[in-house]
């Protein structure tokens, strides 16, 4: 199979071609993602939201690390969905654990966008709060 491929759950195989934006509706923050920066930190999946969310300062509950153990950086994808990689059965097993599940449910540390479009994400209100306890 060749080389390690760092997008492991992932049918997302190549860094994105070009900047996109992925905004963060619960705050309003708008953040530029550079595909020559992926990967922006050690959570999640290399290029992943949970990935590209910490790296720019945004805080997002992640239990296990980012290795697809729990489902506390559960998101809804809002806007750009159809640009993310498909969810792995892991994901799919792990979402059935989160409240408040939707259609456009995903994991943070699991979702990659593809680049093709802008992302809005919304990242629940039990995650936030959770998030801003310690505050």
């Amino acid at each position: 199979m060749g080389g390690i491929n760092p997008y492991i759950g992932s049918p997302t195989t190549q860094r994105p071609k070009k900047k996109f934006y992925i905004i963060f509706e619960n705050d309003n923050t708008r953040i530029e993602v550079d595909p020559d920066r992926i990967p922006y930190q050690s959570s999640g999946l290399p290029g992943s939201i949970l990935d590209i969310a910490l790296g720019s300062g945004i805080e997002m509950d992640h239990a296990c690390g980012g290795v697809c153990a729990c489902s506390t950086c559960h998101v809804h994808i809002k806007e750009g969905l159809p640009s993310c990689s498909s969810a792995a059965e892991e994901e799919l097993d792990m979402l059935d654990n989160a409240p408040d599940l939707r259609p456009s449910s995903r994991l943070a540390c699991q979702c990659v966008p593809s680049g093709e479009e802008d992302l809005i994400v919304s990242i629940p209100d039990w995650n936030r709060n959770l998030v801003k306890e310690g505050n």
